[in-house]
C-alpha cells in the first residue's frame, strides 16, 4: 500500500450564498484537515464567532456553498488500483478530479473510498470538493420529504447525517461548518488490501479468546468498499471463492500497558496452538469469499479491568494478508448489562468480568465546536479531568460524533469505560431510503472501527428520542410518518448482533426495558432527570429513587477569565446582550436565579452573581450525587451532564472550554470518591432511637470490602465539639451500610451555627444543618500566606471560624493558572494548601484578594 497524502494547503472560495458571501469569492489559503470557519478566521476574514456576538455576524457561513481546490503532481506508482480515500467530509460534498465528478457524499459520520485511477494523468492534476450549504440543505431536504420532523433547537439537523450540535444546542454555538475535516489522500495498491478487522474478545475461565474477523478487498473488484464496510466482503473480480491467501494473526502483550512488562503483574503469554520463537500467539486461516475468521487462545491471560477494579493490560494485534498489514490493540474482558426484572422494577447494572460496576460517570459532548481543533493533547486533558474527578465512565452523547481514536485509546489505557450512543438525538428521524441508505453504512463502519476498544462497554440507540415520542407531544405530528423507531428496535440491534455481539445494546436513553412502561420510569432501567433544573429546587432530587441516572445536571457560568474573554457588555451584567449570547438555555438566567433562592443570598454585584451561580451548581450536583449513591445497591450509577464545553458558555459543564475546572468539578470529585461517607435523611439504619432524623451512609464502589470506624461529631462554628460518637460501618463491593444517628447528633441546638463532621479512614464529610443564606458564617474567617514557586505559587489558608467552601479562583489573576483543590470546608484551626500551577511569576499578593480567595460566607451581607 502506497499513500499519496492530499492533506495540507488548499484554496477555499465561496460559490453561492447570502450577500455577505460575495466578498469571499476570491480564493484564500485553506488547511486540510480543517473547516471553513477556521480557514476564514486564520485569514482574518471574519470576527471570531465565539467572541461577543460573533455568532450572529457569521451565520451566513452555514448558508453558503463552499469550494476547496488543490493541484497535485502524479506519477502513477507501479500498482493496479488507485483509490481516493476521504476519511471525513462535512457534509454534502461533490468530488471532482480533473473536471470529472467522482462522487457525491452525504454523511459526515463515515469515510469514503472511490477508484480514481482512470481519472488521474501524469503530471499536474486538480482535485475539487464542493460543499452544499448545510443549513438550507437541511431545510430543503425536510421540505422535499414531507416537512420538518420534530426536533429541538432551530435548524432541522435531523435531515442530515451531520454532527447535530454543530447547528447549535442549549449549550452550543450555532456554527454550521463545512470542510474536509479528516485526512484525504490516494492509496495505490495491488493484489489485496485489508478492508476491515473486528478483533472481538472473550474469556473462557482464565483463557483469553480472540476471534478476529478480517474482510479483504481485491484490487480487481468493482465498486466501492465504503458502501459495505463491516458487512459483505468484496470477493475477487472473477467471483472465485478461494484465492490461496491466508489471514495471519499475531497477538502479543503491549509492552507499555498496565499488567504487562514493567508492572508487578506481568502475565505469561502461552500459545493455545502455534507460537513463534518470541512466544507470541499466532494463527492463520484461508481467505474465502473475501473474508477470514481466525481464533486465538491465550492461557492465563492478563485481564483488562475498569479503573479502580484492576489493571488495564493491552495486547497488540497484527493482521497480515498478502502484503497488507493492519495493527491494533485489544484488552481481554467480558461485559454484560443486567436489566432483568426484580422486586423493585428492573436494574441497569453493568458487569465487567462478572463483577458489578457502580458507574460514576459524565456525559461527553464534542470538546470543540470546530472538530479539527480537538487535538490528542486536548483529549488527554479531558480524560484526565474525568479520572481526577474519580470517574470510571464517559458517555459519548448521540448529538455529537463517533469520536477520534485518541479518546478511546486513552480510555483503554486508563480503564475509563465508554458508553457510545449512535448518533440520533432529541429528534425524529426518517426511515425512508433518502436517509436510511446513509444510516446503515454509517453504523456498520462505526461498530467495526470501535470494536477493538476494551473501554467500550455499551452501544445505545439514541438520546431521548423514545421518551420524546412518549412524552414530548410528538405523536400527533407523526401520524403515518416514520420517526426512527425502526432504527432503534431493528436495524441497530441487528448490526450490533452481527458485528459486535460481545457488547450489550440498549434501544435508547432513557429506557425502561419494558414495552408497557414509559421510557423514563425511575424504577426501571435508566432515567434522565431534568425537572430539577427546569422547574424544581435541587432538593427535589431526593424525591427520585432511580435505578440508574443517565443524565442530570445543573447550570453554572464558566471561569471568570473564560467568561470575560468573550463577553464585553458595559457594565457586565447577567442579562447583558453578549452575556445572553453565551447563555443558550431556555430562560437559563431565570432558572439560575430560581435555583439559588432559599440556598444563597441574592447577589448584589456581578462578581457575587458569578460566584453564587457557580457555588449553587456545585451544591446542587453534590446533593443529587450523594443522594443517588446513598441508594446503593438499588441505584447502580449515574452519569452527570456534562463533563465539557464546546465553546465559552454558561452551561452544565464541570470543566469549561478553556480547560478550567469549575467549583462543581471539585464537588463531583468529592461525591464520586470510591468510598463515600454521606449524611442523608434517615431510613431506619442500625442503632438510633426511632424513625426520622439522619443516617450516615458508607457507600463502597472501591472493588474491595470496606470496614471503617466512623466518628460523628456535632461541632459549633467556633470549633467546640458539642456531641460525638463512633460507629462501625462495613460494606461489600457495590454495596452500602448505614447507621441512624441518635437525636443528640442529628438535631442541632442551633442550625445556624453548627455542623456535623463525619470522619472515617482517610475521608471526612462536613454536613451543614442549614443553607448558606441561613447560616451565621463569619464574613472574614480566613488568614492566608503565599509562597512563589517556579510554576506558580502555594497558598496556605487557615480558618479561625468555620469557613464553608473555601476556593481559590487563580484564573482571575492569570487565565493560565490552575488550582489543585477547591470547595474545602475548614473548622477553626484547620488549614488547606492550594497549589497554583501553569503561571510562573504570578502576582502572589493578588492571589489572596477578596475576589480570588472566596468562601460561602463572603456572599452574605
Amino acid at each position: 500500500m502506497e499513500r499519496t497524502t492530499l492533506d495540507g494547503t488548499w484554496t477555499l472560495e465561496a460559490v453561492t450564498g447570502p450577500e455577505q458571501s460575495a466578498e469571499h469569492r476570491e480564493p484564500i489559503e485553506a488547511q486540510v484537515p480543517g473547516c471553513v470557519h477556521t480557514d476564514l478566521l486564520r485569514a482574518g476574514r471574519i470576527p471570531d464567532p465565539f467572541d461577543g456576538d460573533g455568532e450572529a455576524a457569521t451565520q451566513w457561513i452555514g448558508d453558503t456553498v463552499w469550494r476547496y481546490r488543490r493541484t497535485f503532481e502524479w506519477a502513477a506508482p507501479d500498482e493496479t488500483r488507485h483509490d481516493l480515500v476521504a476519511e471525513g467530509l462535512d457534509t454534502l460534498a461533490t468530488i471532482e478530479i480533473n473536471g470529472i465528478v467522482v462522487a457525491t457524499t452525504a454523511n459526515q459520520h463515515r469515510s469514503y473510498r472511490f477508484p480514481v485511477g482512470h481519472l488521474l494523468r501524469p503530471g499536474t492534476n486538480e482535485l475539487v470538493v464542493t460543499f452544499d450549504a448545510p443549513v438550507p440543505a437541511a431545510e430543503r431536504l425536510s421540505a422535499l420529504h414531507g416537512g420538518e420532523l420534530p426536533h429541538v433547537n432551530h435548524h432541522p439537523y435531523n435531515a442530515l447525517r451531520k454532527n447535530a450540535s454543530n447547528f447549535g444546542w442549549d449549550w452550543g454555538v450555532d456554527v454550521a461548518t463545512s470542510g474536509i475535516w479528516k485526512s484525504i489522500g490516494i492509496e495505490s495498491w495491488s493484489g489485496v488490501r485489508i478492508a476491515a478487522v473486528r478483533p472481538l474478545v472473550d474469556l473462557d475461565g482464565t483463557t483469553g479468546v480472540l476471534t478476529a474477523h478480517v474482510d479483504v478487498e481485491h484490487a480487481g473488484s468493482t465498486g466501492s468498499f465504503s458502501q459495505a464496510i463491516g458487512s459483505a466482503p468484496v470477493a475477487s473480480a472473477d467471483g472465485s471463492a478461494g484465492t490461496g491467501l491466508e489471514a495471519r494473526i499475531t497477538l502479543a502483550p503491549h509492552p507499555a500497558s498496565a499488567g504487562h512488562p514493567g508492572s508487578d503483574t506481568e502475565p505469561p503469554v502461552r500459545p493455545a496452538g502455534t507460537a513463534d520463537t518470541a512466544g507470541r500467539v499466532v494463527g492463520a486461516r484461508p481467505v474465502v469469499d473475501g473474508a477470514a475468521t481466525v481464533r486465538l487462545e491465550v492461557p492465563d491471560v492478563a485481564v483488562w479491568w475498569p479503573r479502580g477494579e484492576g489493571d488495564q493490560p493491552l495486547y497488540d494485534v497484527r493482521v497480515e494478508v498478502g502484503d497488507d498489514v493492519w495493527t491494533g490493540r485489544v484488552g481481554f474482558r467480558t461485559v454484560t448489562l443486567d436489566t432483568a426484572a426484580d422486586a423493585g422494577g428492573a436494574p441497569f447494572l453493568l458487569r465487567v468480568n462478572g463483577r458489578p460496576v457502580m458507574v460514576r460517570g459524565a456525559n461527553w459532548i464534542p470538546d470543540h465546536a470546530y472538530l479539527t481543533e480537538m487535538t490528542p493533547a486536548r483529549y488527554a486533558d479531558r480524560v484526565q479531568d474525568a479520572i481526577d474527578a474519580n470517574m470510571n465512565l464517559l458517555r459519548i452523547w448521540g448529538g455529537g460524533i463517533y469520536e477520534s481514536d485518541d479518546l478511546y485509546d486513552r480510555c483503554d489505557e486508563l480503564g475509563v469505560l465508554v458508553w457510545q450512543d449512535f448518533l440520533f438525538a432529541c429528534a425524529a428521524y426518517a426511515e425512508e431510503p433518502w436517509l436510511a441508505d446513509e444510516v446503515e453504512p454509517e453504523v456498520r463502519e462505526a461498530v467495526t472501527r470501535l470494536s477493538p476498544h476494551p473501554s467500550l462497554v455499551v452501544w445505545n440507540g439514541n438520546n431521548e428520542n423514545l421518551v420524546a415520542y412518549a412524552e414530548w407531544g410528538w405523536r400527533p405530528s407523526l401520524v403515518g410518518r416514520t420517526w426512527g423507531n425502526g432504527y432503534y428496535r431493528s436495524l441497530l440491534p441487528s448490526v450490533v448482533a452481527e458485528l459486535d455481539p460481545t457488547r450489550p445494546y440498549t434501544p435508547g436513553s432513557p429506557f425502561s426495558f419494558d414495552e408497557y412502561l414509559t421510557p423514563n420510569d425511575q424504577r426501571n432501567g435508566s432515567v434522565h432527570i431534568w425537572d430539577v433544573w427546569n422547574r424544581l429546587d435541587y432538593r427535589a432530587y431526593a424525591d427520585w429513587e432511580p435505578r440508574f441516572v443517565a443524565e442530570f445536571g445543573f447550570q453554572g457560568p464558566p471561569a471568570w477569565s473564560t467568561l470575560t474573554a468573550v463577553v464585553h457588555d458595559e457594565p457586565l451584567d447577567p442579562d447583558g446582550h453578549e452575556m445572553l449570547v453565551h447563555q443558550k438555555a431556555d430562560q437559563g438566567n431565570r432558572k439560575l436565579a430560581d435555583g439559588m433562592r432559599g440556598h444563597l443570598p441574592s447577589p448584589t454585584s456581578i462578581e457575587d452573581w458569578h460566584f453564587a451561580a457557580q457555588l449553587n451548581q456545585a451544591h446542587a450536583i453534590r446533593f443529587g450525587m450523594e443522594w443517588f449513591r446513598s441508594r446503593t445497591p438499588d441505584n447502580t450509577g449515574m452519569i452527570v451532564w456534562q463533563l465539557n464545553d464546546d465553546w465559552p458558555v454558561v452551561s452544565w459543564a464541570l470543566v469549561d472550554h478553556a480547560g478550567i475546572r469549575k467549583p462543581v468539578w471539585y464537588a463531583v470529585r468529592q461525591a464520586y470518591q470510591p468510598v463515600l461517607l454521606t449524611v442523608q435523611p434517615s431510613s431506619g439504619g442500625q442503632g438510633g432511637d426511632g424513625d426520622g432524623g439522619l443516617d450516615v451512609v458508607l457507600v463502597n464502589a472501591s472493588g474491595a470490602s470496606v470496614a471503617d470506624e466512623v466518628t460523628v461529631s456535632r461541632v459549633a462554628f467556633d470549633g467546640t465539639v458539642l456531641e460525638s460518637s463512633s460507629f462501625m460501618l462495613a460494606a461489600a463491593p457495590a454495596d452500602a451500610d448505614r447507621v441512624q444517628l441518635p437525636s443528640s447528633l442529628a438535631v442541632p441546638g442551633d442550625a445556624r451555627s453548627e455542623v456535623l463532621v463525619v470522619t472515617g479512614a482517610g475521608t471526612r464529610t462536613v454536613h451543614d444543618f442549614a443553607e448558606v443564606v441561613d447560616q451565621a458564617l463569619a464574613p472574614s474567617p480566613l488568614s492566608a500566606s503565599v509562597q512563589a514557586i517556579a510554576d506558580g505559587a502555594v497558598v496556605t489558608v487557615t480558618a479561625d471560624s468555620y469557613a464553608r467552601d473555601v476556593s481559590l479562583f487563580a484564573d482571575r489573576v492569570d487565565p493560565a493558572a490552575r488550582v489543585d483543590d477547591g470547595l474545602v470546608s475548614l473548622l477553626p484551626g484547620e488549614s488547606v494548601t492550594f497549589t497554583v500551577t501553569g503561571a510562573p511569576g504570578i502576582d502572589t499578593e493578588a492571589l489572596v484578594g477578596p475576589l480570588v480567595l472566596r468562601h460561602a460566607g463572603s456572599l452574605l451581607p
